[in-house]
Order: C-alpha cells, then sequence, then structure tokens
C-alpha cells in the first residue's frame, strides 16, 4: 500500500447479528486487507457465497465492517464513498424512463441542468454504441444494451473508483465478451481504479492487473493474490488462447478449487 492508494480496506471483519433468539451471529468476513492502486484494475475471484459482494459494499460505504479501516485516497472513509460508482449485478435502471434520461439520472440528482445533462448523458450514450437508442425504454433493450446503458450512467458522473459486482454474469457469452471489451476500451481512456467481483477465474484473468482470490465462508479472507502479466490492450477472446493466460490459469485454479468445493459442499446442506 502506498500513501496514493485509491482504496484500502484494511483488516476488515464482517460480522451480522443473529436473526432470532437461539441463532448464532454470522462473520461473513474476517481480518482482511485489500488495496487498490491509482488506476488499477483489481478482480476479486472466490466461490458463490463467499463475501465477495460484503466486501464490495464496505468499499461502497454501504455497510460498516465491525472492525477494521476503510481509506480512499488516503482519507477515512465515513459514510458513502462519493469517489465510488457502483455497477450492481441487477439492472438498476428506473422502468418509466427512457436511456437517455437514465444516463442523465445522476446528473439531474446532482444539480445539473436538464439540457446540460442530457447533451452529457447523449455523448455517453455515443461512447457505449448506443447514439441511436436514447428514446428507447428498458423493455426496449436487449441485455447486453442495458448493461451499456448502466456502464453510461455510472461513468457519466466521472468517479474515481468504480466498484462492479458481476456486471455481466446474466449474459450470453457473445454479449459477455462484447461487454468486456467495451469495459477496458473505456477505462483505458482514463484508467480508473476497478473493483470487479466475479465467480469467473477466466473474466478476472482477461480484464485485470491482479486477482485476488477468496476462501470460501464464512469468515473468508484472500488466500492468494496474482499480478496478471498479460499485454495490454487486450481482447478478452484473443487473450484466453495465449499460453500465458492458460498459465495463470492453471496456477489460480489450483488456489481455487478446493475453496469452491468447500463452498459447494455448504450450499448444498444449507
Amino acid at each position: 500500500m502506498t500513501d496514493h492508494s485509491a482504496l484500502a480496506l484494511e483488516n476488515i471483519s464482517v460480522t451480522f447479528a443473529a436473526r432470532s433468539a437461539g441463532a448464532t451471529a454470522y462473520t461473513a468476513v474476517r481480518d482482511t486487507t485489500l488495496v487498490v492502486e491509482r488506476g488499477e484494475f483489481v478482480a476479486v475471484v472466490g466461490p458463490t457465497g463467499c463475501g465477495k459482494s460484503t466486501l464490495l459494499n464496505v468499499a461502497a460505504g454501504l455497510l460498516l465492517p465491525s472492525q477494521g479501516r476503510v481509506t480512499v485516497f488516503g482519507t477515512g472513509l465515513s459514510g458513502l464513498n462519493r469517489h465510488a460508482g457502483y455497477l450492481f449485478q441487477a439492472d438498476a435502471l428506473l422502468p418509466w424512463l427512457n436511456a437517455l434520461d437514465n444516463v442523465a439520472i445522476g446528473l439531474r440528482y446532482g444539480g445539473s441542468p436538464k439540457r446540460d445533462a442530457h447533451d452529457r448523458a447523449r455523448e455517453w450514450l455515443a461512447r457505449v454504441g448506443l447514439a441511436h437508442h436514447g428514446h428507447r425504454y428498458p423493455h426496449q433493450l436487449s441485455g447486453g444494451m442495458k448493461k451499456r446503458v448502466a456502464l453510461a450512467q455510472t461513468l457519466i458522473l466521472d468517479p474515481d473508483i468504480l466498484l462492479m459486482d458481476e456486471p455481466f454474469s446474466a449474459l450470453d457469452v457473445q454479449t459477455r465478451q462484447l461487454m468486456e471489451n467495451e469495459l477496458l476500451e473505456l477505462w483505458s481512456a482514463d484508467r480508473k481504479s476497478v473493483v470487479f467481483i466475479t465467480h469467473d477465474l477466466e473474466e478476472a484473468i482477461a480484464l485485470s492487473d491482479r486477482v485476488v482470490v477468496l476462501a470460501a465462508g464464512p469468515e473468508t479472507h484472500p488466500i492468494g493474490e496474482y499480478p496478471i502479466d498479460l499485454p495490454r490492450p487486450r481482447d478478452v477472446a484473443e487473450i484466453r488462447l495465449t499460453p500465458g493466460f492458460v498459465e495463470l490459469h492453471r496456477d489460480i485454479w489450483h488456489t481455487m478449487r478446493d475453496e469452491v468445493m468447500k463452498g459447494y459442499v455448504q450450499s448444498q446442506a444449507q
């Protein structure tokens, strides 16, 4: 960690109180440290239900850790992380607004005049390949188009940090790869700091500068950290065929495999 780290989660633990009498408290995350440098793209992988999204909610300021400290550009986080934009797994578009108004809504809530907000929203719709679709409503858009609108909705606010919670997991393989390349192209233009949550190891390697592997929950914590030294710019489909990618996948999967099985066994027992 440096003095200029964009985001630092230091010795974070998150324990949820028992929901009923006789039940025990649940510790989702235990003694976890995660640091993201300026302009760094970090992917966090782990078994389903291991606490990846919990860490992201702590980073966003949506969830207060039970212990530990969060800093953003060296300053302790109190309340919402105003430096961060959050892209959710589920669609967060408002169904009664068209694409243009959905992209502009953050600026409008921030006090921007409607004309200015719409001008900037049109620019962002063009950047994500939807220049001629601003009049369409969410139900008129494909899954990939909705994700493009959501990406523009987040990036128009120019956040310093992007928090992304499995944003492409619901897409088909071809659309997903298109969106991954779209994300990399947009990211390369200004190099925001990114925390990208995924359960897909191939996606994590193809996109990131560094992959952090989490243990199966409860009490998840990092069990491995791997720099991704594959050249950029990348095409996510082509990079998967290179020897360097295959070697990284083998090494990281060796660390993940037992944790994935633990997570599977736990899910079956619930």
